[in-house]
């Protein structure tokens, strides 16, 4: 499991500091904490999905804490390799490490401790598989995304966002001690979101990417191409979640239903960013709602997994979509 999956790195760059925030201690600061809670979800919706779900409270308790500290440890080193670049931005340059606040040996040492930690709690309180593929994940977003991927091509998100989409492996193998089909969908999907919820936010910090050199897709291809490809990858997820439906062990039905008004949104999101590609608000618009569409896909995945879900009739189930429009 990895602490800023992709979308994760995003959340914490957007930023739009007008207003000051209170300023984290140094250590928390570099750990990231803000970007953690989806990858939580997304590790919770690989469980739903499960034919072992629900599962016993401690299974899930060190599952999430072993997630939490691989999370945390990547954010760390992300900022480790990235303290020279983080330097040279204006809008980075006061974070812990670039700003002298904490030094690296202090949090290498913690990096190391939270690695650790994360992998004794998970090989040792819930199984090796799970253990095996977390630091797969820290290690895949560290390595292939900020050192290899995001500094030589403007696909470092598409190739790259198999980090931010192993959460889901974690959590079912967490449960089931395998990788069932319905935990690499969710994979999946996560991957074919990240791009248009990455480069919603890359539209906004193009001109920070452009100063160092990183070649973000705005960057490289400019504004009419990226909101070209946001719209067709919004399209993607839509047409993916839709699979959920049958691969769900059960409460498929219920989940379609639900999942109408969150795609709807999403591609309303995109049409309104393709007709005013260089507003900042459409971009934002977009970034915002892909994050509140991950979080309302892992909720509807355990709303579909509960006992009630799988007794529901198909009337029953309509019904529920006006109350829903308003989202």
């Amino acid at each position: 499991m990895v602490s800023a999956t992709i979308n994760g790195e995003a959340a914490a760059n957007m930023a739009p500091p007008k207003r000051s925030r209170r300023q984290l201690p140094a250590w928390l600061e570099i750990a990231k904490p803000r970007l953690i809670p989806l990858l939580l979800a997304t590790t919770l919706g690989g469980m739903a999905l499960a034919e072992g779900w629900p599962c016993d409270g401690p299974t899930v308790a060190l599952t999430l804490l072993g997630g939490t500290l691989a999370s945390a440890a990547a954010g760390i080193l992300n900022c480790l390799w990235e303290e020279d670049l983080d330097g040279r931005m204006q809008r980075t340059s006061g974070r812990a490490l670039p700003s002298g606040r904490l030094n690296q040996t202090a949090a290498m040492a913690l990096a190391i401790g939270l690695t650790t930690g994360s992998v004794l709690v998970l090989c040792l309180g819930v199984n090796p598989l799970a253990a095996a593929l977390a630091l797969l994940g820290l290690c895949s977003y560290v390595l292939l995304y900020t050192a290899l991927l995001k500094p030589r091509t403007a696909q470092n998100i598409v190739i790259g966002g198999v980090a931010g989409a192993i959460p889901p492996l974690v959590g079912a193998a967490a449960v089931s001690g395998h990788l069932p089909l319905g935990a690499w969908w969710l994979f999946a999907l996560v991957m074919v979101w990240t791009p248009a919820h990455f480069w919603a936010l890359a539209l906004l910090l193009r001109d920070d990417y452009r100063a160092v050199g990183i070649p973000m897709l705005p960057v490289v291809k400019g504004v009419a191409v990226t909101v070209t490809a946001i719209r067709t990858y919004a399209w993607i997820t839509v047409l993916v979640s839709l699979l959920g439906i049958v691969v769900l062990p059960s409460g498929g039905l219920l989940y379609g239903v639900l999942l109408v008004p969150f795609n709807a949104r999403l591609l309303q999101q995109c049409d309104s960013l393709a007709r005013h590609p260089e507003d900042a608000a459409a971009a934002r618009g977009v970034f915002r709602w892909s994050i509140f569409y991950l979080f309302g896909i892992c909720l509807l995945l355990l709303l579909a997994r509960t006992p009630q879900a799988s007794g529901l009739q198909m009337g029953e189930l309509l019904a529920l979509l006006p109350p829903l429009q308003g989202l």
